[in-house]
């Protein structure tokens, strides 16, 4: 009888790299590792330690930092100020170009690929000030001298016809491509300058060992554009990739229909946002969803082809509200939802898997929205980024770093899911309701139930015979 919500068998086997859809789409990981953790606002020091100390040991293939270039300084140091970019020098809040390269090493080292979170569709908003960098900027007038760009490199009037510039139509092509996303000046990548220059931050990243980037916002940047942009990157640094191996490239595309997310594929792989959104509404059971509906997750819930996705159950803008409906995603302020719904999604085979490493903050909810979503991570009086603080059980100080990556659910999943490999899921079976169970060949078994009653029943697992432990 399993009377825990979640139980898990485990065969060690080897994992085997399927064929990629695009020349980015492949993620560069190292052996059998297959997961991606997102360690938002970390000092690159702190980085190149949890690579060494615990990323790396616990087999994860990689982390996704947040923005590494020069952005605006803005009031009590919000975490969206990393968003708005003044110049691509690497030089921002986690650190200078000196550590970004030392923590990059140690992390390649490590077995551990980075990922950097790229701001190319747009500079600061409608203000003026200087960067983390001590550049100046004028958004108001768009002068950013340290980046070479002027006003004749963004967008205007002749090309963006809403009022005030901004985006009225996220499903219009030409507004959502051609106007400002939240009043952020929005740069013209049809202009040589604004390639050339942007090839050049994304070349100086992969010189210092990069494996590839997560492209903010690919949806409001014409793909013709960043096709021209990518072509102009330099192979992987040959110290840590095979020769010729292309950057890993995953585009932020939410939704719509007149823009498709097809439209990026051939660019990368992109952010399947309807993965979040299935995950909340089946393990929060809106709707009448159920998990036994689950059997044909993937392609049959409506997502794109496994080579072209990647998923998440929750990232930094959906946990606030940014994104999504903070009525479905789900967070770490639930905590056994969202193990459960990370196990499943690390189970299963389908696409390149990423979690969420988050920092505490009040999540204060009014009127639907959390007014609180602003601040940034933790910090000392002069706003220096605090340090993380690990604890003998593997977690961390809660009250500062969440750390979910650090959960033993969801660090043990990684495991599953580097030992499970292509394997297919085999022997399926589900209650009909909350409850499911499943194989991965014949090297590893889960069952999850999000039901009342426990499971009493005789599985098949397809596992060879033997003695096992549920290591979740």
């Amino acid at each position: 009888m399993y009377s825990q919500w979640l139980t898990l068998l485990l065969w060690v086997g080897i994992a085997i790299i399927g064929l990629q859809a695009s020349p980015n789409s492949d993620p560069h990981f190292v052996a059998d590792r297959s997961v991606i953790v997102h360690l938002m606002e970390w000092t690159y020091a702190e980085v190149a330690t949890e690579c060494e100390q615990f990323l790396g040991p616990h087999g994860f293939g990689g982390v996704q930092l947040s923005p590494v270039h020069e952005c605006a300084v803005i009031d009590r140091r919000p975490w969206w100020e990393r968003y708005q970019p003044v110049s691509y020098k690497i030089d921002c809040r986690s650190g200078n170009e000196t550590s970004f390269a030392d923590m990059t090493r140690r992390c390649n080292k490590a077995g551990v690929r980075i990922y950097v979170d790229v701001v190319l569709n747009h500079m600061t908003g409608v203000q003026s000030g200087k960067g983390t960098a001590g550049d100046p900027y004028d958004g108001v007038g768009e002068n950013y001298s340290a980046a070479g760009f002027t006003s004749a490199d963004f967008h205007g009037k002749d090309v963006c016809h809403t009022a005030d510039l901004n985006i009225k139509d996220y499903d219009d092509p030409q507004q959502a491509r051609n106007c400002q996303l939240g009043g952020l000046r929005d740069l013209n990548q049809g202009r040589e300058n604004v390639r050339k220059a942007q090839a050049q931050f994304l070349n100086k990243l992969i010189k210092h060992g990069v494996a590839g980037f997560r492209s903010d916002a690919s949806k409001h940047q014409w793909p013709e554009d960043l096709k021209n942009i990518i072509s102009r990157l330099d192979p992987l640094n040959t110290e840590y990739f095979p020769a010729n191996a292309k950057p890993f490239i995953y585009h932020e595309y939410i939704s719509g229909t007149r823009i498709k997310a097809q439209e990026y594929t051939p660019l990368g792989r992109v952010i399947e946002f309807k993965a979040f959104d299935n995950l909340g509404h089946v393990f929060r059971k809106k709707d009448n969803q159920k998990l036994a509906y689950f059997k044909n997750w993937g392609v049959g819930w409506g997502m794109l082809p496994s080579d072209d996705a990647l998923i998440m159950v929750d990232s930094h803008d959906l946990q606030r509200g940014q994104s999504g409906n903070l009525a479905i995603t789900i967070t770490y302020f639930e905590p056994r939802l969202l193990k459960m719904a990370t196990a499943f999604m690390l189970a299963q085979p389908y696409a390149v898997t990423r979690v969420m490493s988050s920092y505490y903050w009040p999540r204060t909810i009014q009127g639907g929205h959390d007014i609180n979503d602003w601040m940034g991570p933790p910090h000392d009086s002069a706003f220096n980024i605090a340090p993380v603080k690990r604890m003998p059980d593997l977690s961390c100080n809660a009250s500062e770093w969440i750390c979910e990556h650090r959960w033993r659910q969801i660090y043990n999943m990684v495991g599953f899911r580097n030992a499970a490999g292509a394997e297919p899921v085999a022997n399926w079976w589900d209650n009909g309701n909350n409850s499911v169970a499943f194989g991965r060949g014949n090297k590893a078994f889960i069952a999850i139930n999000n039901d009342v009653q426990p499971i009493d029943a005789k599985l098949k697992t397809g596992l060879p015979a033997g003695n096992y432990c549920d290591i979740i």
